[in-house]
C-alpha cells in the first residue's frame, strides 16, 4: 500500500532554491557553480540535515527532510506553494547555511506561514548563526538554532515545542520571540566535539524513503540517480585559516564558538565507507584533509580502510601537501583513489596572502607521488577574486594550467572559476576586509536577499578588490574559461567539439551580459520597463549558467554501470 506523501512528522526540514521562484525570474546567474555538484540555484542540502533527522529519530521525534529546490528543478510544473499547503507537521526546519539561500529560505517560510500560521519556523545553519539578529526580525521566523553540531539543542527545542511547556530560554544558543514579539537571544553553548556517536546515515534516509515512499524529496543533487556519489564527513570544523572562507578555524571560532575542530575516529570513518560500499558502486567523497589531524590518524585510516577491500572510486582532498609515505599508504589500502587540491593562485604570494602558504614545488611532488601510486584522476582548483590578485595574474593561472598538464599528463584536469556569488561574512577577508583589499557592498541579511533578485551576477558579487572590480572579475571569469577551455581540448580532456560549444557559451554569456549592464545602467528606464526588455533577452539557467565555462561531466569520477547494490540496501532497510 502507497503512503501519502503528505504523512505526519514532527519536524519537516525544507531545503529552499537560492532564488524563489527562479523558473520565473529573468537573470544570468553566471558561472558560479560551475565547479561544484549542484547547479545555481544551489540544490544540495547540508550534511546536517540528515545527522539531525537521524538524531532526533533515536529519540522518538518523527523527520522528514523536503528538498524542495530539487522538486522544482526536476518538475517545471511542481507547485511549492500548493505541495508546502498540504505538509502536516510541529514545527518546519529550514537551512540558511551559505547565504546563496538567503532569498530562497526566507520565502519558503513566508509560505510556511502563509498557510501554517500556528506552526513554528526554524532557521539553523552558518549563515543563519551569523545573522541570527537580522533573522529574528522577519514575520516567519520564530526560531534560530545557534552553531554547528546543534542536534541536542534541536532536540531540546523540539520536546519544548512538542510538550507546549514554553521553557525556550533554558535552551542552548537559541534566539526567539517571546509572546510580546521581544527578541530574546540566549547564552551559546560550546559545540559538540564528540563525533562518534553519530553514525553512517545512509541507512536512516533509506528507511525514510520507503517508510515515506518518498525518494524525490531526499534527492539531493539533481543528476544523483544518474550518478550516485556519496559524502563522508571525517570532521567538523577546519585546522586551516582560509582568508575567504566563513568555515576557516578562526571563522568558526569567532561566530560558531568552534574553538577546535571536532574529528570523527578513523576507524569509524573507514567504516562508514565500508558500509556504503554494501549499496552502491559510486565514488565516495572523503571529506577533509585526513592529514590535517596528524599522520598517526592518517595512518590509522589507511589500515583500517584495507580490511574492508573497497572497489569504490574514493576521493580525497589536500588542504596542503603531504609527507610521501601519506601516498604509499592509501596505495596500499585503496585500490581505485583520486583526489582534490585547491591552490587557489599559481601565485605564491596571492595564495600566501589567502591563507595558504606552500610552493608550487611542493604541490607539484604530491601530484607526482599521488600519480606514481595510481591516482586515476587529480582536480585541481584555482579562483578568481583573491586578495592581491589582478587580471594579469588570473591569465597567468592559466598558463601555468597548461604547464601542469603538459607535464603531469591528463589525469590532471584544472578548473578555475570567480569566489561568487558572495565573500563569506565571518570569513577573516571579510572581517578585516581592508586589511585584504575588499570592499563589501553588503552589510546586512535583507542586503543578501535583495541582490539576489539583481539581473545579473555581477551586481550579486558582494565584494571587489584593490586589484579588481566587480566588471573585471566577470570579464576575467569568461576569459580565463575560454583559454583554459582551448588547453584542455589541445591535451584532449575535452574533444574539440565540446570546447567549441563552452567557447560559443561564453559569448552568448558575454552579449547577455553587456545587453544586460546596458539596461542596467540606463537612469531612464524604470524598474517595470527594465523587468520587461530583461524579459526579452531570453535568460536560460540551463544555457547561460550551467557549463558554462566548464563541463560538469569533467568533475565526474568513474562509477560502475550499475551504480547501485540493491540486495544490500533492501537488507539494510529491512533488517538493520
Amino acid at each position: 500500500m502507497l503512503v501519502s506523501p503528505f504523512r505526519k512528522a514532527d519536524l519537516i526540514l525544507l531545503h529552499a532554491p537560492s532564488i524563489y521562484d527562479f523558473r520565473k525570474i529573468h537573470k544570468l546567474l553566471g558561472p558560479i557553480s560551475d565547479v561544484i555538484p549542484s547547479t545555481p540555484i544551489f540544490e544540495m542540502y547540508p550534511v546536517g540535515f540528515s545527522t539531525i533527522a537521524e538524531y532526533l529519530q533515536q529519540h522518538k521525534i518523527s523527520t522528514r527532510i523536503i528538498n524542495i529546490a530539487y522538486r522544482m528543478l526536476e518538475n517545471p510544473t511542481f507547485d511549492a506553494e500548493k505541495f508546502i499547503s498540504k505538509l502536516k507537521t510541529r514545527a518546519f526546519g529550514i537551512d540558511l547555511h551559505w547565504l546563496p539561500h538567503a532569498h530562497g529560505s526566507l520565502e519558503i517560510a513566508k509560505i510556511c506561514k502563509k498557510y501554517h500560521p500556528d506552526i513554528p519556523v526554524i532557521f539553523g545553519g552558518y549563515s543563519a548563526t551569523y545573522f541570527h539578529q537580522d533573522l529574528i526580525t522577519y514575520p516567519s521566523v520564530d526560531f534560530v538554532i545557534r552553531g554547528d553540531s546543534t542536534e541536542e539543542w534541536i532536540l531540546h527545542l523540539m520536546q519544548t515545542i512538542i510538550s507546549q511547556t514554553g521553557n525556550y530560554q533554558d535552551i542552548p544558543s537559541l534566539t526567539w520571540k517571546n509572546e510580546q514579539n521581544e527578541i530574546m537571544v540566549n547564552a551559546s553553548q560550546k559545540p559538540k566535539v564528540d563525533l562518534n556517536t553519530f553514525s553512517n546515515n545512509y541507512v536512516h534516509l533509506f528507511k525514510k524513503a520507503v517508510k515515506y515512499f518518498d525518494f524525490k524529496n531526499l534527492t539531493a543533487i539533481r543528476d544523483w540517480w544518474e550518478y550516485p556519489i556519496s559524502v563522508i564527513m571525517t570532521c567538523r570544523g577546519c585546522t586551516q585559516n582560509c582568508a575567504i572562507c566563513g568555515g576557516s578555524e578562526r571563522g568558526v571560532a569567532c561566530y560558531l564558538g568552534r574553538e577546535k575542530p571536532a574529528f570523527r575516529a578513523p576507524e569509524l570513518v573507514a567504516k562508514d565507507i565500508g558500509q556504503i560500499n554494501r549499496f552502491t558502486r559510486a565514488p565516495i567523497f572523503v571529506v577533509g584533509d585526513l592529514h590535517q589531524f596528524g599522520y598517526d590518524y592518517a595512518q590509522t585510516f589507511f589500515r583500517e580502510l584495507k580490511k574492508y577491500q573497497v572497489k569504490n572510486e574514493l576521493v580525497f582532498e589536500l588542504f596542503i601537501p603531504a609527507k610521501e609515505v601519506f601516498f604509499d599508504w592509501l596505495a596500499e589500502a585503496a585500490a581505485n583513489f583520486n583526489f582534490e587540491i585547491s591552490p587557489e593562485s599559481h601565485d605564491v604570494q596571492v595564495r600566501r596572502k589567502s591563507g595558504k602558504n606552500y610552493s608550487n614545488e611542493a604541490m607539484e611532488r604530491n601530484i607526482q607521488w599521488a600519480l606514481d601510486r595510481g591516482s586515476k584522476k587529480i582536480d585541481i582548483f584555482f579562483m578568481i577574486g583573491l586578495p592581491s590578485q589582478t587580471y594579469q595574474s588570473v591569465m597567468e593561472t592559466i598558463e601555468y594550467c597548461d604547464y601542469l598538464i603538459d607535464k603531469f599528463g591528463k589525469r590532471l584536469v584544472p578548473f578555475i572559476s570567480p569566489l561568487a556569488p558572495f565573500l563569506d561574512p565571518g570569513s577573516i577577508a571579510f572581517e578585516n576586509a581592508e586589511q585584504y583589499g575588499y570592499k563589501i557592498h553588503f552589510k546586512k541579511l535583507e542586503d543578501y536577499r535583495q541582490a539576489l533578485l539583481e539581473p545579473s551576477w555581477k551586481h550579486v558579487l558582494s565584494y571587489e578588490t584593490e586589484w579588481m572590480d566587480r566588471e573585471t572579475i566577470v570579464q576575467a571569469s569568461y576569459e580565463a574559461g575560454k583559454r583554459l577551455t582551448q588547453i584542455k581540448a589541445k591535451y584532449g580532456l575535452i574533444s574539440k567539439s565540446e570546447s567549441q560549444k563552452i567557447l560559443v557559451n561564453i559569448d552568448d554569456a558575454l552579449q547577455k551580459h553587456a545587453k544586460i549592464e546596458k539596461i542596467y545602467a540606463d537612469p531612464a528606464i524604470d524598474a517595470d520597463k527594465k523587468n520587461a526588455l530583461l524579459s526579452t533577452l531570453d535568460l536560460n539557467m540551463e544555457q547561460d549558467s550551467i557549463s558554462t565555462i566548464c563541463y560538469k561531466h569533467e568533475l565526474r569520477w568513474p562509477k560502475a554501470r550499475r551504480a547501485f547494490k540493491f540486495a544490500g540496501i533492501i537488507k539494510a532497510v529491512l533488517f538493520e
